[in-house]
């Protein structure tokens, strides 16, 4: 699907071959697996609020690898939203019947923290190479990695029904989910600071639940809506504002 869009900037330079497959390798195996597997055990909805608290680990990185020295409002509120992630994620420890959903929320963390290095990564390479063209490596090294798992399955004749339904789902998520919605993360990237493209991550939680509502009968718990506040009122702390959305940096190129 990307080829023909992407056959003109696939030249990638030898010192950035490393980069290119880490960074397939986060975006592409890492992200979208972790992010299933927790699906498998955990309700979506806890999906995009873990997700939303990406802007608070990149400050919460910054300092503690990068050996930056963020404003004293930075460390608070990321330790406010760090307070409410774990709430979310802890939630079933405190749930009297026995459930799979921490190793979910767990998946969900790991999912975040790679989306996060795939964001740091893409940013430097889009400033060399086009969106089409790293797009197309994305996939090309996610498709490399997920070849083994499954060359593995069809060894083991483990089979998936599929219904029209399936079908369809996996076409969805092929070209609107993976495809395209790749593709325009990278174009914006591209013209836009990773710092502001991660505050759309905010309309997460929010379609989130409009859409698994009635789709799938997920109901947000007292422990989603508490974790929601204190993840939300420490973005509000480190950054000093839920960010508008500046879709007119989108028009100006560097």
């Amino acid at each position: 699907l990307i080829v023909p869009f992407a056959y003109k900037h696939l030249t990638i330079k030898r010192d950035d071959i490393a980069e290119v497959f880490l960074l397939g390798f986060l975006g592409g195996m890492l992200n979208i697996s972790f992010f299933f597997l927790g699906l498998k055990f955990a309700p979506s909805i806890n999906a995009s609020i873990i997700g939303s608290a990406g802007p608070i680990f990149l400050i919460l990185f910054s300092f503690l690898l990068l050996r930056e020295k963020p404003k004293s409002k930075l460390i608070l509120g990321s330790l406010i939203g760090l307070c409410g992630v774990l709430i979310i994620m802890m939630k079933p420890l405190f749930s009297q019947e026995p459930n799979m959903d921490l190793v979910g929320n767990g998946f969900f963390f790991l999912a975040m923290l790679a989306g996060l290095g795939h964001t740091i990564l893409g940013r430097q390479l889009l400033k060399k190479y086009e969106a089409f063209g790293i797009t197309f490596w994305t996939f090309f090294v996610a498709t490399l990695c997920f070849l083994p798992l499954f060359i593995y399955e069809n060894m083991n004749k483990i089979s998936v029904a599929l219904s029209p339904q399936s079908i369809t789902g996996i076409l969805f998520g092929a070209i609107l989910c993976s495809a395209v919605a790749y593709f325009l993360f990278f174009w914006a990237l591209k013209y836009m600071p990773a710092s502001e493209t991660g505050i759309f991550v905010y309309l997460d939680p929010i379609v989130t639940v409009l859409i698994a509502l009635p789709l799938l009968g997920e109901k947000p718990d007292t422990f989603y809506y508490i974790g929601s506040l204190f993840v939300f009122f420490g973005i509000y702390i480190a950054e000093g504002r839920i960010h508008y959305h500046p879709l007119h940096l989108l028009r100006k190129r560097n």
